[in-house]
């Protein structure tokens, strides 16, 4: 397993805008956007030639794809491609991404664990594979604490996802099968009721009370803190090792036969981009949230991005043994049939590069492509 370690705060970023309705699910969302205003700068005339001219990159703008926000916006990837240019394509949807992405309009893709295998499984194994993990963590319960004070309090209790199936949602509906509650997969009522609210409006519902509280990811979670909501649960204390993967890297299966040079870079781009976060965690902060502040047009304040900023991991390895589990829990929660995920991960380039930079290299948890 790679070495990584935990985004940490040292002092306040000074930004008072508020927070951007950037606000997006692990995988849901609208529609993407492209980036064309911030793609790379064109390389310089000796820059190495690979052997693709351009490589598109999806990614979401939400701090847990941390590894693509500050890739981009340091030049760390792009440092790697040499004279293959940059562009980027942010999404708020994990559907739409998979949809580009098997459709041939985006190479490569930082994205959550369901929609990851939905793809997957969709495509019967032949579009895409996952080369890389990007982060851990970053999801917590919020609830209002006048109405929940402690984890049984969540009964008969009105408690929002981002949207049926997506990664928080079978986490959610699997912890309350662990304690004996029963919640109707489909329509989310039960001994809970789970309310499918995109994440972009869930802060006013909390505030409206028309929801007691959300299983989120960042930086949803730190917004609903910020306005009077408490930390019940970090799903982080519920995993070994306190590891889960939110974000992985996937790429085109056509894309990765035609330029794995191409592919390689990236993941040369990204793996620096995750060494210089750790090294350079305020610096790393204040550039994520320059990032989102040219995504949106605001920034997030420091009371939102603080929180949530200590709370993601960033590492290279993909967690795979974790993706297996959120799969076996999507099953019990009969929202899929058991999958066939043999093939899932191709770790070859990655493990390349983690060799070359004296890292340990990191596991496919036996889900690798043949």
């Amino acid at each position: 397993m790679s070495a990584a370690r935990p985004i940490t705060t040292l002092r306040a970023i000074a930004v008072t805008a508020t927070l951007p309705l950037l606000l997006t699910a692990c995988g849901y969302g609208s529609e993407a956007k492209k980036d064309d205003a911030k793609t790379s700068a064109a390389p310089a005339a000796d820059a190495k030639k690979l052997s693709a001219s351009e490589v598109r990159i999806g990614y979401f703008p939400n701090l847990t794809h941390a590894t693509a926000l500050v890739g981009l916006q340091e030049g760390l990837i792009a440092k790697e491609l040499g004279a293959t240019a940059i562009k980027p394509q942010s999404f708020n949807a994990g559907p739409s991404e998979i949809e580009a992405l098997n459709g041939g309009s985006l190479d490569i893709g930082f994205i959550g664990p369901s929609p990851s295998i939905n793809g997957y499984v969709k495509s019967k194994g032949s579009n895409l594979r996952i080369i890389s993990g990007s982060a851990s963590g970053g999801v917590k319960l919020v609830v209002n604490p006048d109405k929940i004070k402690t984890l049984d309090d969540l009964k008969g209790k009105k408690i929002a996802t981002p949207q049926k199936g997506n990664t928080q949602d079978v986490a959610f509906l699997n912890w309350i099968a662990e304690k004996g509650w029963t919640v109707d997969p489909e329509s989310g009522k039960g001994d809970v009721s789970v309310v499918r609210t995109d994440n972009k409006v869930t802060p006013d519902a909390f505030k409206q009370g028309s929801i007691d509280g959300a299983w989120v990811p960042e930086p949803t979670a730190s917004k609903l803190v910020s306005d009077g909501g408490s930390v019940l649960l970090d799903e982080t204390d519920l995993w070994p090792d306190k590891k889960f993967v939110i974000t992985n890297v996937i790429v085109s299966q056509k894309f990765l036969k035609e330029h794995p040079d191409v592919v390689e870079a990236v993941l040369r781009g990204t793996v620096k981009t995750n060494e210089w976060i750790n090294a350079n965690p305020d610096k790393a902060k204040a550039s994520a949230n320059a990032k989102l502040a040219a995504e949106g047009g605001k920034p997030l304040d420091a009371k939102v991005i603080d929180p949530a900023w200590k709370s993601i991991l960033v590492t290279d390895d993909p967690l795979a043994t974790t993706l297996k589990t959120e799969s076996d829990w999507a099953v019990k929660a009969k929202l899929i049939e058991q999958p066939d995920l043999a093939g899932i991960y191709d770790l070859t380039l990655l493990n390349k590069v983690l060799k070359a930079a004296g890292k340990p290299e990191v596991s496919d948890a036996g889900l690798g492509a043949k």
